[in-house]
């Protein structure tokens, strides 16, 4: 197993959504951005890394979450959001600056209100399977 696919796993995946036509205009982040990132924003987050070697290559598997935060009223602007990054993502041909990504696949989403109801959260999970 390796880790050291995942800096330019994070670099590809904020490059595809930072160009993705239908993103422009939403902060790409991967902390909470100082000041604010405007109504709506996009956060690369947490991952969670399997072994997946075999006897070709060392690889790995993380499990890693897209975040859409909002403080628009309702879920709407959230779930446009949301849907135009699964687009971005799923099954995309990324490359990168280290390693192979063999595939990128959507895993599932969680929607929610959070403090105390005023910002709506959609965690969006994917697997890529990469190589090293």
């Amino acid at each position: 197993m390796s880790y050291g696919v995942a800096a330019a796993l994070q670099a590809a995946i904020h490059a595809r959504l930072t160009g993705w036509p239908a993103l422009a205009g939403v902060a790409v982040q991967d902390a909470v951005p100082a000041g604010g990132a405007g109504e709506t924003w996009i956060q690369i987050g947490a991952e969670e890394v399997l072994d997946a070697s075999d006897k070709t290559a060392r690889g790995a598997e993380h499990r890693l979450t897209v975040s859409v935060i909002s403080t628009a009223a309702g879920f709407l602007a959230a779930k446009t959001v949301a849907g135009a990054v699964t687009d971005a993502l799923a099954d995309a041909d990324l490359a990168l600056a280290r390693g192979h990504l063999v595939a990128l696949r959507f895993r599932r989403a969680v929607a929610a209100r959070v403090e105390d109801g005023a910002e709506r959260r959609i965690d969006l999970v994917f697997a890529a399977r990469v190589d090293d």
